[in-house]
């Protein structure tokens, strides 16, 4: 069976979540980088899009059947790689996991992403310098949240001292707070989190500093 493909941009922290996934799943992948800024952006031009109309990353081709979307990926590999299991057994610990990836799938990254940012200069003839107070502004208001629910969750990690999902997702997002200079020392929970997953392998591995696509 050819190995898993995983279409990534070195940077995105939505396939930074998918990578740190495949590296604690032990996954042997192919990883294909796709430039989102050159020439326009590589994931909006053919054959990019043939893989996936929407023009994003992470794309993920398991067994020539392709899946986009890094929630839809990392539930696909739960389910499909049970080996170190990244969701709880536990009804309630599971709701809260998915809870506190939504919270930054939903809630927190989209509003700060590439595609949002451009759209604020390019469509809406804003200034340069709003994009980095907008990102700011946004994923302020979101660790805001997530760190009162992490207050009554978590231990070493999210849930506890379990190395879960949602701290594949938070590790990104605490990533992207760091470019938009987003003060940690105001989340306590978030920031020793972020730092004790950073001593693992699997998020090792991922840093988008290590990727082959890496600037």
């Amino acid at each position: 069976m050819d190995r898993p493909i995983l279409y990534s941009y070195y940077r995105s922290s939505c396939s930074y979540r998918v990578r740190i996934a495949l590296y604690h799943k032990g996954i042997d992948f192919e990883y294909h980088p796709i430039h989102l800024v050159k020439d326009g952006g590589e994931q909006l031009k053919d054959p990019y899009l043939k893989l996936n109309p929407k023009g994003e990353v992470p794309f993920f081709v398991d067994n020539e059947v392709g899946i986009a979307q890094s929630m839809a990926i990392s539930l696909f590999l739960e389910d499909k790689y049970p080996q170190k299991n990244l969701l709880p057994k536990d009804p309630l610990k599971k709701a809260h996991c998915i809870q506190l990836c939504e919270m930054i799938n939903s809630g927190i990254q989209p509003i700060q992403n590439l595609k949002v940012l451009k759209y604020l200069v390019t469509d809406l003839s804003l200034s340069q310098e709003v994009k980095p107070k907008w990102a700011h502004h946004w994923i302020s208001e979101g660790f805001d949240a997530l760190e009162s629910f992490l207050e009554d969750l978590s231990g070493d990690f999210c849930l506890g001292n379990e190395f879960t999902l949602a701290d594949c997702f938070l590790v990104p997002q605490v990533y992207n707070a760091n470019r938009f200079k987003v003060d940690l020392d105001k989340y306590p929970h978030i920031k020793k989190i972020n730092e004790n997953c950073l001593n693992l392998d699997a998020v090792k591995k991922a840093d988008p500093a290590v990727q082959p696509d890496a600037e």
